[in-house]
């Protein structure tokens, strides 16, 4: 499958918190992206799920897929980790509007 990442214009919401543009996502899906002190997170909320994909800091790690429950997978590859994202929420992959911040996640 050839798919391309939909890179949105950010805007700064913090010092390391960016949210991709609204009028470049699909309606109702929701991303952010996060740093914390040892990882980077892209999250994405849609009708009341949630889907985070997560990778230590130095972004050399497997990106973990997590939902509610906890983690669920982890994958070498993004695109691989965003499919799984999307059927966590429900949604097409290609609906995912990734923060341009996320878009070097993964191996």
């Amino acid at each position: 499958m050839d798919r391309q990442l939909r890179l949105a214009g950010d805007r700064l919401v913090g010092m390391v918190e960016h949210t991709a543009d609204a009028s470049d996502a699909e309606p109702g899906i929701e991303a952010s992206y996060t740093e914390t002190d040892g990882e980077r997170r892209l999250t994405f909320r849609y009708e009341g799920r949630r889907a985070t994909l997560a990778q230590n800091i130095d972004g050399y790690a497997m990106v973990a897929v997590r939902d509610d429950r906890g983690e669920r997978e982890r994958y070498y590859g993004f695109e691989m980790a965003l499919d799984h994202a999307a059927e966590l929420l429900g949604v097409d992959p290609n609906s995912l509007v990734v923060p341009e911040q996320a878009a070097d996640m993964g191996m």
